[in-house]
């Protein structure tokens, strides 16, 4: 049986109308969702006395359920097909003798002007607003003007439609310039039963008289999770707002019938400011054979650790599925912004929107266990918050670790899942249980992080490796009794120039920081000082070496270059480039010559690369083994991070064991009695991975 038009200009049309619901018979056609999911709305704008028009009524229920639940009785319903009046007036006339069908046009109504409280359209419009034509528009118009002529002022124009975008432009735009208010409502889904994909909305224009001038316009929105609107303030914004609507409810519909090949990301935002307050993770393992339970699960994130390499990576989410042996795991990362009340606060306020995201074949009435670390949502403190002119936003926070371990963070919030710096913090760490202390003094609090920095200890894997290079130097082993130059170009924290100044006793560190802001940030909050054997100038890295490669370039010949070793650590600005470390302006030739002038000539060149462009970065190896003979590499395990060391001459390559033997001397040097070491930290283990490109 033929239901459908054979295109849409037939929506419009009264023959077609008429055929529709004589092959139909009496079974109601909704539109757009029944009574139930749509009277939440209706209820807020249609009172027991209106005077209320419902326009291209159909034989749809609406009315009736209206009628006979109380919510209005005095309602005239208006179509242009003969057939479906007819009907309606037989099935309606005598048990609803306040409420009538009239055969008529809403383009030509014959009621008097400002006759209703209220307008009703369930899918009228989206049937008239079938394309962008000058004729269709010009019928949309005369059917604007017909609702306002007979609508009172104060009164409502209730249209639910599928907002598809140029219908919900239209009638923003039109209602809007007449000086309305506009307010748009997500109607709440009806499950199983819910005959569209795509969400319903309902726009409500209520009619104001219209001012002279240019009145600010009023855009409102309501998500169907709250009753509160929220203001927006253009058409566009409110457009976008209902289209991200629709696109989470269709992810939610592919969600909900196949498994997802590839790793879904969504962010779900806060009602009151909008902003992102839980970003989610959808993982499908197929390896993963379901049962009844262990199909669904959640997995919460502890605060502070959504940068870890299995939370914060593809690969590591894989993992962390697979390994809870789930079909398929939403993962949940939680946003410094926001405060939280505990797990069973997550679990309540993310319960329903999670089930949206359920597999298919999920059992009904299926319990949907919430995972966590240690089962807590861990510790974030935000120390300090500030924007650099060159750096931007960004924050300064204390996290917990696994067991009772805290650490600082340095994160700046245009790259927020990276964490510039790092350092583990010292200190006791109050702990729930511990004895009481006497009344005259503070009470501990469980979630205050200790303060003091711990300086012996490098966070950053890349750190590590580019310390472990420093057994590359030619000549005698760099023993801390030993002295030695070193520039680190890129501060952060400070960490990286704070563990050489300290470990290696002779060393005089010269550190170049563009950013005057992260000098500060490092000496408030990460323990940094200078003194003689330690400063730091606030300069670009690539000036300062330009200038130092001149100073050099007019020395005597016999005279040795400055440095025995050159550090580079600094992110780049520019996150549309395929390498966030360094700038691509630092792995230049030119630049790269200077930098080998001012090395000495049995130094090493050491330079922390992050690069996930694959051809960009094999032109960044051709380009350093032009300039440098000799080229060593150390991959970081589960970072994209690869450290280089490059030497000026290929008379200071070394074999493995030699290597081997350096590091476990220079250890040793460095492990002095009283002197904390991190026994985690073995320079032979990092620098077996090293590879001679």
């Amino acid at each position: 049986m033929e239901l459908l038009p054979r295109s849409p200009g037939e929506f419009g049309s009264a023959r077609y109308w008429d055929r529709f619901f004589r092959q139909r018979g009496r079974r109601p056609f909704e539109w757009y969702g029944a009574f139930p999911e749509l009277c939440p709305v209706l209820r807020k704008y249609v009172r027991p006395r209106d005077k209320v028009l419902v326009v291209g009524c159909g034989n749809s229920e609406l009315s009736e359920r209206m009628y006979d639940t109380g919510m209005c009785e005095d309602i005239v319903n208006i179509d242009i097909s003969d057939a479906v009046i007819r009907q309606m007036q037989e099935q309606s006339g005598s048990k609803r003798p306040k409420m009538s069908y009239l055969l008529m046009d809403v383009l030509q109504m014959d009621f008097p002007d400002a006759h209703f409280q209220v307008v009703l359209d369930k899918g009228t419009l989206d049937a008239v607003l079938t394309d962008e034509e000058e004729a269709t528009l010009a019928k949309v118009d005369k059917m604007f003007a017909e609702i306002s002529r007979v609508l009172q002022v104060g009164g409502r124009y209730l249209c639910v439609s599928l907002a598809q975008a140029h219908v919900l432009k239209k009638a923003v735009e039109y209602f809007s310039q007449e000086g309305w208010v506009v307010r748009v409502h997500q109607v709440a889904g009806s499950g199983d039963k819910q005959q569209f994909v795509l969400p319903i909305f309902v726009y409500v224009m209520t009619k104001f008289r219209k001012i002279p001038g240019s009145a600010p316009q009023i855009l409102e929105i309501c998500p169907e999770e709250q009753d509160k609107p929220m203001r927006v303030e253009s058409t566009e914004r409110l457009m976008a707002a209902v289209k991200d609507r629709q696109h989470y409810a269709l992810l939610c519909s592919q969600l909900s019938k196949t498994p997802c090949r590839e790793q879904v990301s969504l962010d779900l935002c806060d009602k009151e400011s909008g902003r992102p307050r839980y970003t989610l993770h959808v993982v499908d393992s197929p390896s993963v054979k379901p049962s009844r339970d262990n199909h669904f699960a959640i997995f919460i994130i502890p605060q502070g650790r959504e940068t870890e390499w299995l939370f914060g990576t593809e690969e590591g989410r894989r993992q962390l599925a697979a390994s809870a042996r789930f079909g398929r795991l939403v993962t949940v990362a939680l946003h410094r912004e926001q405060h939280y009340e505990g797990m069973a606060g997550i679990q309540a306020e993310l319960s329903g929107k999670v089930m949206e995201l359920a597999p298919p074949g999920l059992p009904a009435r299926q319990q949907v266990p919430f995972l966590s670390v240690g089962g807590d949502i861990g510790v974030r403190k935000v120390q300090h918050r500030d924007t650099s002119p060159v750096s931007g936003e960004y924050v300064v926070e204390d996290v917990k670790g696994d067991g009772t371990s805290y650490f600082r963070r340095l994160i700046f919030l245009r790259n927020r899942n990276v964490v510039q710096s790092e350092a583990r913090l010292l200190g006791p760490v109050p702990l729930p249980g511990q004895k009481k202390r006497r009344k005259d003094k503070k009470k501990p609090d469980p979630t205050e992080p200790p303060v003091a920095i711990d300086k012996s200890y490098l966070c950053c894997e890349h750190h590590k490796a580019m310390v472990a290079g420093l057994c590359l130097l030619g000549g005698s082993n760099p023993l801390p009794g030993t002295p030695l130059a070193v520039l680190v170009v890129g501060l952060g924290g400070g960490s990286l120039p704070l563990f050489v100044h300290d470990y290696f006793l002779q060393a005089c560190v010269a550190v170049v920081e563009i950013d005057p802001s992260m000098l500060e940030v490092a000496t408030r909050w990460f323990g940094f000082s200078q003194g003689d054997r330690m400063r730091v100038h606030v300069s670009d890295g690539l000036d300062y070496v330009a200038k130092l490669a001149a100073e050099v370039s007019v020395l005597p010949p016999a005279a040795p270059a400055q440095y025995d070793a050159v550090m580079f650590d600094v992110d780049s600005k520019d996150l549309t480039v395929g390498m966030s470390c360094p700038p691509p302006a630092f792995v230049e030739k030119p630049f790269l010559q200077k930098v080998k002038t001012v090395l000495k000539p049995e130094g090493v060149f050491v330079l922390n690369l992050v690069c996930r462009d694959a051809r960009l970065k094999e032109s960044v190896l051709a380009t350093l083994r032009e300039v440098f003979p000799l080229l060593y590499a150390r991959h970081i395990e589960g970072e994209v991070n690869e450290i280089l060391f490059c030497q000026p001459s290929p008379e200071g390559r070394q074999d493995p064991a030699e290597l081997g033997a350096r590091a476990q001397a220079l250890e040793g040097a460095l492990r002095q009695p009283g002197r904390p070491w991190d026994s985690s930290y073995v320079l032979a283990d990092v620098l077996q991975a090293v590879k001679i490109l």
